[in-house]
């Protein structure tokens, strides 16, 4: 028996979210130390990654990798996932009109919103080993350590702290994030007369990479926040924070606009190599798994 349409966006967004992973670890751990420091630890985010290297070797660069590889393959998975569906729903309702750039930002955004139900406690996770001093004995020992640890502290609340942030992030990015791509994937396939399967993976990584700044300009001050928040203390009264705008009002007055831009330069330098890398194996695994042709808008696009 073979797998559903659904199935086969699940598994093609799990292939994605592993090379996504692989790909852009090293250049988020730098991004999370960068944007939870300390002013004044880093004089660049060049010299926070000569300080790691030194200080933690090679194999630094992807601490906290396993709950990353495991749980953004999922992330991915679930937002390929919705995405499909999504547009799926559109189109059913669309009476053969075309969709149009807002139901593609639409779908992009449920997808985001989708993806937190496992990027929330994933990411507070990854962070949380990212930024625990190389120091024995180490605070948390592994992924499911330090997921036992934040339960301890709070429960549900310990282990999605940080979400209310995530969801905003990631619903506002993956809006812009999706709707980039499928835009260009769209107008390059109109302008060349092919079908979405006939796409070099060479021109999907390129759309990739564009769909990656689209992201990233849109939410990268909120994604600061998120990390923040996601790094403060555990104890209720050790917190420096009471909440997203209070975390908005402290940096402002800290730092003002520098505060919020924060590992920007890793960021930017990732987003082209590891979304790029993201969609060009969703893509080749749909393909590999004979995927059905996707939902497209055509080439004159509705806004």
């Amino acid at each position: 028996m073979g797998l559903s349409q659904t199935q086969k966006d699940l598994v093609g967004g799990s292939v994605g979210g592993v090379a996504q992973v692989l790909v852009g670890q090293p250049f988020d751990i730098v991004k999370v130390r960068v944007q939870t420091a300390a002013p004044g630890t880093f004089s660049s985010p060049l010299d926070c990654a000569k300080k790691l290297l030194k200080n933690e070797g090679p194999l630094g660069f992807y601490k906290g990798t396993l709950t990353p590889l495991l749980g953004i393959g999922a992330c991915v998975s679930i937002q390929f996932g919705a995405l499909e569906w999504a547009k799926r729903q559109f189109a059913s309702r669309a009476g053969g009109r075309p969709l149009t750039l807002g139901e593609l930002y639409v779908s992009g955004a449920v997808a985001g919103v989708a993806n937190t139900a496992v990027a929330g406690p994933v990411e507070h996770i990854r962070i949380r080993l990212q930024t625990q001093p190389a120091t024995t004995p180490k605070l948390y020992n592994g992924p499911l350590d330090c997921a036992r640890k934040l339960w301890a502290h709070g429960g549900p609340r310990g282990l999605f702290k940080g979400q209310v942030a995530t969801m905003w992030r990631d619903g506002v990015g993956y809006g812009c994030y999706f709707l980039a791509y499928e835009y260009l994937v769209q107008r390059y396939t109109a302008a060349n007369n092919i079908t979405r399967e006939q796409i070099s993976p060479l021109v999907s990584l390129g759309f990739g990479a564009s769909a990656g700044f689209a992201l990233w300009f849109s939410i990268y001050p909120v994604d600061v926040v998120k990390s923040k928040l996601q790094t403060d203390a555990l104890d209720p009264a050790k917190r420096k924070y009471s909440g997203m705008l209070d975390c908005f009002r402290q940096t402002w007055r800290a730092q003002g606009v520098r505060g919020f831009l924060g590992g920007l330069e890793p960021t930017l330098v990732r987003s082209p190599f590891a979304n790029g890398a993201t969609f060009v194996a969703f893509e080749l695994a749909m393909r590999a798994m004979g995927s059905e042709e996707k939902v497209d808008a055509p080439p004159d696009l509705i806004v």
